[in-house]
């Protein structure tokens, strides 16, 4: 398929394609060597340089040439800019080579088309990388071969455009190919690994996996087919005398080479891309949309790239004096007449410079300010606060590359949320890869960080399933993951308490959360967590300042979990550790208790669970074993009392002022736990009966109540009262415990009826005996209870007063 489309033929006869940039330097190489400054127009571009490229370079205009508008003035060119359309029209007369493509690129153009891409916008970043890849070969052979670079000094890109024919053309100051590097390289893809790529893609095709893989910058210049009807290649090698133009169709087996002899066409070096977009992706061509495209993508390739812009600038014009104005003037003989001007804005057509060439993460960090590295952060992920800390560093040895790293300031996304967040820019060798890489470069919990990572080791052609195999990738993961939580640990350490607080007033559920998931780093996340205690007076302490304040003869680490933090510091647990003045850990949130378990152990120190059997407080075995003696008849008829619901009873040796308390198996869920777990909707409801079965009922033996219920089981104990205050005793601890009772209806109702029994005919008895309200009233004091006779007794206010 050599022909056109008729609609494509239309478009080319309608405009004309830019010429090449570097021809502009050419075609005056005798002028001498002069002082030249910077345009404000294009950042970096001599001003004089400027100009010269704005006329020769931009698109004719019809009925006048550019060339007749150059002056020759102190032995520089200068020339004036005229508003252009940079339509351009690529007929081809000549006679043209036809050549077959390799069966494997015709198949790769087909998937490319078809199927491999899903983002078509990656076009132009393909298409950029190449020519930056094109003008690196070129400065890197001309260091030892200088003569490549006599067709001009200057490495650049240059994009133009035509939003109204739908035309995009790249030019690029490099290499160039010469006609066989054409073919070699348009033509045919080297044969190693190339059919495994078709095979694995068309197996990932079948299986329903992702395709999109971007940055196989192998398969690069075959994406302009994505948008492209029609592409056609101009390339002049250095070590040939002759320019060659390759074009080639979508969907079509074979393309044409020919050699370029149209005079205004010729370019000194390099290659110079012209994409005739099809019809539904002529938005493409539009300056703004090709400007938003690089600025994501190649922003920071480390040649400069030009875009053909459209610009303004404002000038006063005279305007016609208004007819009644000009007749008022007339009876005013000696008023001077006034020229009346308006400001207009004039519009031209420059070069307009599009990226940084110098990322911030390239430069050494001693010489970046707080106020770059912030307003970088802002502008890369549109923030509006500045970031909690930042890390900015380079790491070498098996695995090279450069990154910055910000904490934000605010959480905007919910670790429950399992959408896939963007905050980690992907670049290989400065250009940009991709953002959606979430959970390679970082675990799940860690994603709250944002940054750039710029690695030269990584291959060009990554994808989501190269990332996940990859070894480099793997090193990386783990030292991104190691200087994240340096740089939270940096804020930990800062002497404003503050803003540590607020990192874990945002993220400190994160944390908890990557204790329960990442055993690799639980010696990082520890430090960084920070709990509440019986001793801290509602303020948040770290487990180094708990291991600190820990007493000589404490051994472990004592915590207590509970639904709120009024609850943890009531409950009956805390009694004996109180006494003896150990610290305990108050876990209010649902996530601690978990965390804690996940950890075990923080410097050689065990967690305990004070709500679980078996505590060790250090008291002696000798004595606590004589106590058990004397109550074992008790426990054994407590325990038959209430049968499956315990597991046993025991002795405490953590109560001082509750009589008894419910603890918690070696094994089984803590009270807290079990709440948690009940409030589960997929719980299973198995698991949690036998779990809730694995309760110790332990007594304190000094308290008044156990000491008569031992009176009872030794003296009466088929007492009905007596197991009745048993069953309300155990009841009434599962609720100071944390738990809560099976039937709480039949636990109010035995409380009532002991309160009835325990103030029945109280209070009413002694209402009886007093002396009755009204005769009161009427006695006075001092006088006697009989008034006397014919005396009328008035009760004084004060005296009634009292009375009442």
């Amino acid at each position: 398929m050599l022909g056109a489309s008729r609609r494509s033929l239309s478009a080319a006869a309608r405009s004309r394609v830019a010429a090449g940039v570097a021809s502009a330097v050419t075609a005056d190489a005798s002028v001498p060597a002069r002082p030249i400054s910077v345009s404000n127009g294009a950042r970096g571009v001599p001003q004089q340089q400027n100009r010269l490229l704005s006329v020769l370079v931009a698109p004719k205009i019809a009925g006048m040439s550019n060339v007749v508008a150059l002056k020759l003035m102190d032995g520089a060119l200068i020339g004036r800019r005229y508003e252009s359309s940079a339509a351009a029209v690529d007929s081809t007369d000549q006679l043209a080579e036809k050549h077959e493509y390799q069966a494997e690129v015709n198949r790769l153009m087909d998937l490319i088309v078809h199927s491999l891409y899903s983002n078509k916008e990656v076009f132009l970043r393909e298409l950029v990388s190449n020519a930056s890849d094109a003008l690196d070969k070129l400065r890197y052979l001309s260091v030892t071969d200088p003569e490549l670079l006599k067709d001009g000094p200057q490495l650049d890109i240059r994009i133009q455009s035509d939003k109204d024919n739908g035309v995009i053309t790249i030019t690029d100051s490099g290499i160039g190919m010469t006609k066989q590097e054409l073919i070699d390289s348009l033509g045919t893809i080297a044969s190693s690994g190339t059919a495994k790529f078709l095979k694995a893609l068309k197996e990932s095709q079948e299986a329903g996996m992702d395709n999109n893989l971007i940055g196989q910058f192998g398969v690069g210049f075959y994406s302009t087919f994505l948008v492209s009807e029609k592409v056609v290649v101009s390339t002049k090698s250095p070590k040939s005398d002759k320019q060659y133009v390759w074009e080639g169709q979508a969907d079509s087996g074979s393309y044409t080479i020919r050699e370029e002899k149209d005079p205004e066409k010729l370019i000194p070096r390099g290659t110079r891309l012209t994409l005739y977009l099809k019809h539904d992706d002529k938005g493409f061509a539009h300056p703004e949309r090709i400007q938003k495209l690089l600025k994501n993508y190649s922003q920071f390739v480390s040649f400069p790239i030009y875009t053909w812009q459209e610009k303004g600038f404002t000038k006063e014009v005279e305007v016609d004096e208004d007819p009644a104005e000009a007749k008022k003037g007339d009876d005013d003989i000696k008023t001077e007449p006034k020229k009346k001007t308006k400001t207009v804005v004039e519009k031209y057509w420059d070069w307009e410079l599009s990226n940084e060439t110098q990322p911030i993460w390239l430069r050494n960090p001693k010489e970046v300010s707080t106020e770059e590295y912030n307003e970088f952060y802002k502008k890369t992920f549109n923030e509006y606060l500045n970031p909690l800390a930042s890390s900015h560093f380079t790491t070498e040895g098996e695995v090279e590359f450069r990154s910055i790293l910000y904490v934000p300031a605010t959480r905007k996304d919910d670790i429950t949320d399992n959408r896939k967040t963007k905050n980690i820019r992907l670049y290989v060798k400065r250009v940009f890869i991709s953002d959606d890489f979430d959970g390679e470069l970082f675990p799940r919990y860690l994603s709250f960080v944002k940054g750039v990572v710029d690695s030269n080791d990584l291959p060009l052609n990554v994808s989501r399933e190269i990332l996940q195999e990859s070894r480099i990738v793997r090193i990386m993961r783990k030292r991104l993951v190691r200087k994240a939580f340096d740089m939270v640990l940096g804020i930990s350490c800062s002497e404003n308490r503050d803003d540590y607080e607020r990192f874990w007033e945002n993220y400190g559920k994160i944390l908890k959360l990557g204790a329960m998931e990442d055993k690799e780093n639980h010696k990082r996340i520890a430090p960084l967590l920070r709990f509440f205690s019986s001793q801290s007076n509602d303020e948040l302490i770290s487990l180094d300042e708990y291991v600190e304040n820990m007493k000589p003869e404490q051994k472990d680490i004592y915590f207590i979990a509970a639904d709120s933090l009024s609850s943890a510091k009531n409950t009956p647990f805390l009694e004996r550790l109180t006494e003896k003045e150990y610290e305990v850990l108050l876990f209010v949130d649902p996530m601690d208790e978990m965390a804690i378990q996940n950890l075990s152990s923080y410097k050689d120190k065990k967690f305990v669970d004070i709500s679980r059997e078996d505590l060790d407080l250090g008291d002696s075995n000798e004595e606590r074993e004589e106590i058990k003696q004397q109550f074992s008849q008790t426990c054994d008829w407590i325990k038959n009392r209430l049968g499956d619901k315990v597991a046993r009873v025991d002795i405490s040796n953590r109560l001082r002022s509750s009589p008894c308390v419910l603890v918690a198996a070696k094994f089984g869920w803590s009270a807290n736990m079990e709440r948690l777990m009940r409030a589960q909707t997929m719980g299973d409801t198995t698991t949690l009966d036998f779990m809730r079965s694995r309760k110790v009922f332990e007594i304190n033996p000094e308290h008044e109540i156990i000491k008569a219920l031992n009176a009872a089981c030794r003296n009466n104990p088929d007492d009905p009262e007596a197991l009745k205050a048993l069953d309300v005793l155990f009841e009434t601890a599962m609720i100071s415990s944390g738990l809560s009772p099976d039937n709480p209806a039949e636990l109010s109702g035995k409380i009532y009826e002991m309160i009835t029994t325990a103030i029945a005919g109280k209070w009413s008895s002694q209402s009886q005996a007093q002396p009755d309200n009204t005769t009161l009233q009427h006695a006075a004091p001092g006088r006697s209870d009989e008034p006397l006779e014919g005396e009328v007794v008035e009760p004084e206010p004060v005296e009634a007063d009292q009375h009442k």
